[in-house]
């Protein structure tokens, strides 16, 4: 493994690992993420001339914690203070030690840095900054360049976080009980979040960031592998990989976007649709259903349906009505609108989304308007199908959405 693409696969590989023991020998995450984020940069550098090293595990570790006593030393000598580690740890010792000194520490470690990264002190926005960085590998340019932002707003918004974890005195021990519970849905959903922008980007002229799917789906799997008991785990990874098999459809020759009853499905990708086919149906039997694995199982009738026609609406209806009862949501029920539509009409669809109107969360939503104005498109009602086809564009930051819609109003004229 040579290759530019196979180093940096081995590099976010090992960016867990290393870091959760850099972070288990000194106690400190925001400078240990910086050393390891050091020695990432040296390995990517180096190894591509040099070759990986025999224990590539073991050379990031020295590398990251030398950067770490150099980094405490530097501090001491400028502010004369706080020099303990540095002169605690004797040179041997960095080399003494490999990465996988203790049977079983990646996986506590890899599962302990989710958590720590997804702290209930940060906002969602930093949870997923910092998720990326330390457990995904990615660089800070990288991060910035996936979700669009200058390089400068995402230093920013991954130092303060780390600055939080610090004041907060966040653990780097998995949480007991009920709040390790809690903390595992947040891990879940901080994924769930970054594939999802990465599915069908919030902002810009592209429609999907594949290497933010790419990544949710790596880390999914992680978070499966770490703990294969969750069905809820196994429920996301498989929705990911069967929304993302339809990702090679869902664009056309000019990049426009061509929705779900309109894609060649003979360009899915029928790995990731056996795989997470496999995945759910394997899942499901065990009980504790929830939301992840209703939805993995909506993908799946999707899925599985040759043609948009075959598509067994009644299954997927009934699917949406659990999926409604595991907790109340607009867009579930948005999509449920669409579901009762394909099986009972058009009217029954917008009679139901004119009960979800009078929510605040979606009342300006753009995706309510779009989903309006195809069921008025479907009734027969072309001038207000195009009427609310406007309104959506005018509404969404989506430029792939916002051509879309425009030109859905202009055919309906």
């Amino acid at each position: 493994m040579t290759g530019t693409d196979g180093i940096e696969g081995l590099l976010r590989t090992y960016a867990p690992q290393v870091l959760g023991v850099l972070v288990r020998r000194y106690g400190t995450f925001d400078t240990c993420e910086d050393a390891v984020q050091e020695a990432l940069i040296a390995a990517a550098r180096q190894w591509p001339e040099e070759g990986v090293p025999d224990n590539p595990r073991g050379w990031l570790v020295t590398v990251a914690a030398r950067r770490l006593v150099d980094q405490v030393r530097s501090e001491a000598a400028r502010r004369r203070r706080e020099d303990s580690l540095a002169l605690a740890t004797p040179a041997s010792e960095l080399l003494a030690h490999a990465a996988d000194e203790e049977p079983g520490a990646d996986r506590d470690d890899s599962l302990s840095l989710l958590f720590l990264c997804c702290h209930p002190e940060l906002s969602p926005p930093s949870r997923i900054a910092l998720t990326l960085r330390a457990v995904g590998g990615l660089t800070t340019a990288q991060i910035a360049a996936a979700f669009l932002v200058p390089e400068s707003t995402m230093a920013q918004r991954i130092s303060r976080a780390k600055q939080t974890i610090r004041a907060v005195g966040g653990s780097f021990a998995l949480p007991p009980g009920e709040d390790r519970t809690a903390r595992l849905a947040e891990v879940r959903h901080v994924l769930y979040l970054i594939f999802n922008e990465g599915y069908t980007a919030s902002a810009g002229e592209a429609l999907t960031a594949p290497e933010l799917s790419t990544e949710a789906i790596r880390l999914a799997r992680l978070l499966h592998r770490l703990l294969p008991e969750d069905t809820e785990a196994a429920g996301l990874l498989a929705l990911m990989l069967l929304t993302d098999a339809r990702r090679p459809a869902r664009t056309g020759p000019h990049g426009e976007l061509v929705p779900l009853a309109e894609q060649d499905r003979g360009r899915w990708d029928g790995q990731l649709v056996a795989e997470g086919v496999e995945l759910i149906s394997r899942t499901l039997p065990r009980g504790q259903v929830g939301p992840y694995q209703l939805q993995a199982a909506i993908a799946a009738v999707h899925d599985e349906a040759e043609t948009a026609g075959a598509t067994d609406w009644p299954q997927i209806l009934a699917l949406y009505e659990l999926l409604e009862r595991t907790g109340p949501n607009p867009m579930v029920t948005l999509n449920r609108a669409v579901a009762l539509a394909m099986v009972e009409g058009p009217a029954a669809g917008l009679a139901l989304l004119d009960e979800l109107a009078r929510d605040k969360r979606l009342v300006r939503h753009h995706r309510l308007l779009a989903t309006r104005a195809h069921l008025l498109e479907l009734l027969g009602e072309e001038e207000a199908a195009a009427e609310a086809y406007r309104e959506a564009a005018r509404r969404t930051t989506s430029a792939p959405e916002r051509r879309h819609l425009t030109e859905r109003a202009r055919r309906l004229g």
